[in-house]
C-alpha cells in the first residue's frame, strides 16, 4: 500500500516536455545557422568530435532528473506493517437512484447530481462507519461492496451515472432487497439503508419489502431529491440540451419528487424521511441519527508505519543532474568506436 503526500507537486513534470520542446527549437535553429555558416563537409572537418547522440542524451537525462525530483517532492510512502485494528461504528448502505428522472434540474445541478454531494457529504462526516452503496433503476446493482475505504467510496459515487443500467423506471424494492445482502453480520445490532431518490416509484412493492427489512434490523431512512412542483428531463449531446423527453403522446414528461412515497418506506422500516434540498441540514440529520445508534466493534486491517520513499528519488534525480552537468557535448573515444547515427561516415 502506498500514500502520496504531496500531489500538488505533480505539476513539476510539465517542466519535462518543456525541456523536450526547447530542445528542438535550440536544434532547428543550430541547424539553420550552421547551414548559413558552412556546407556539411566543412563543418565535419571544422568540428570534427560534434555528437548529435551525446546532445540527445543530455537533455533525456536532464528530463529524467526533474522527472525523479517532482516524484521526490510529491513524497510517496509505503506502507510496511498490515495491522488489525477494532473499530466501533454503523453499516450503511447508501442506494443512489441512478433512473433518467434522476437528469431533472428542478434542484441545481440536477437530482443526481445533488444526490452525490448529499452522500460525499455524509461520508466525509463518518468516523469509524463501514459504508457501501447500490446504484438502481429498474433493477438494482452493487456497486460497492461494505467497505472502510471511504476513498474509494467518493471514487465509485462520482462514476455513478444515469446510463450504467440498461433497465430503467424506479424500482426502489430492488435496491432494498439487495441491501439486505450487503449486512453478512449477524450480530450487527444497527444495520443502516439510506435511499437517495426522487420517489418516483414504479413498483408497488416497496412498502411491503420496506417492512421485510425491519424485521431483518435494517432501519431505512429516505432523502428526497427534486421539487414537487416537478420538472422536464433534459435529453443532452456534449452538454447542450438538445430536446426534453416525451410521452408517447408527444407532451413532454414533468417528473415531480413524490415525498409520500418515500416517507411510507422510512416509515415502515423505523426510519425517517429527509428533504434533501439543504445539503448541512441533511448531514446534520443523518449525524445526530447515527449518533444515537448503538455502536458495533468489527475488525478492519489497514497499512501502518508509512516510510518516506523520497529519498530514492532525490538521490536519483541528484545523479542524473551531475551526469547532465559533467556529460560533455562532443564524441568521446569509445562513442567514436560505436559509430552512432553513422556520424563517421
Amino acid at each position: 500500500m502506498y500514500q502520496l503526500e504531496e500531489k500538488i507537486w505533480f505539476w513539476v513534470l510539465g517542466v519535462i516536455p518543456v525541456i523536450i520542446l526547447l530542445f528542438l527549437v535550440l536544434q532547428f535553429w543550430r541547424y539553420r545557422a550552421q547551414k548559413k555558416f558552412a556546407d556539411k563537409k566543412s563543418l565535419k572537418r571544422l568540428s570534427p568530435n560534434r555528437s548529435i547522440f551525446k546532445g540527445v542524451l543530455k537533455m533525456v537525462l536532464l528530463s529524467l532528473a526533474f522527472g525523479c525530483l517532482a516524484i521526490a517532492l510529491v513524497n510517496p510512502k509505503i506502507g510496511t506493517k498490515l495491522e488489525t485494528v477494532k473499530r466501533e461504528g454503523v453499516d450503511i448502505v447508501f442506494a443512489i437512484d441512478v433512473s433518467k428522472s434522476m437528469l431533472a434540474e428542478d434542484i441545481a445541478p440536477n437530482r443526481l447530481e445533488k444526490s452525490k454531494q448529499l452522500v460525499t457529504q455524509i461520508i466525509n462526516n463518518l468516523a469509524s462507519d463501514r459504508v457501501g452503496i447500490i446504484a438502481y433503476a429498474g433493477k438494482a446493482f452493487p456497486q460497492l461492496p461494505i467497505t472502510t475505504d471511504y476513498a474509494s467510496a467518493k471514487m465509485f459515487l462520482q462514476s455513478m451515472n444515469t446510463d450504467m443500467l440498461s433497465s430503467q423506471g424506479t424500482a426502489i424494492n430492488e435496491a432494498i432487497k439487495l441491501s439486505r445482502t450487503y449486512f453478512d453480520d449477524e450480530e450487527q445490532t444497527n444495520r443502516v439503508l439510506i435511499i437517495i431518490s426522487d420517489g418516483e416509484d414504479h413498483s408497488e412493492a416497496s412498502a411491503a419489502v420496506a417492512e421485510e427489512a425491519s424485521e431483518d434490523g435494517i432501519q431505512i431512512f429516505t432523502i428526497g431529491v427534486g421539487d414537487v412542483k416537478g420538472g422536464p428531463i433534459p435529453e443532452k449531446r456534449n452538454g447542450v440540451v438538445l430536446n426534453y423527453k416525451k410521452d408517447s403522446q408527444g407532451e413532454t414528461v414533468i417528473t415531480k419528487l413524490n415525498e409520500e412515497t418515500l416517507r411510507e418506506i422510512a416509515s415502515e422500516a423505523n426510519g425517517v424521511y429527509i428533504n434533501g434540498r439543504n445539503t448541512n441540514e441533511v448531514v446534520d440529520n443523518i449525524r445526530e441519527i447515527l449518533n444515537a445508534m448503538d455502536k458495533t466493534e468489527f475488525e478492519a486491517k489497514q497499512f501502518a508505519d508509512f516510510k518516506d520513499q523520497f529519498q530514492w528519488f532525490l538521490g536519483f534525480g541528484i545523479f542524473f543532474l551531475l551526469l547532465d552537468v559533467f556529460l560533455l557535448e562532443r564524441k568521446t573515444a569509445w562513442l567514436k568506436k560505436l559509430n552512432l547515427f553513422n556520424e563517421n561516415l
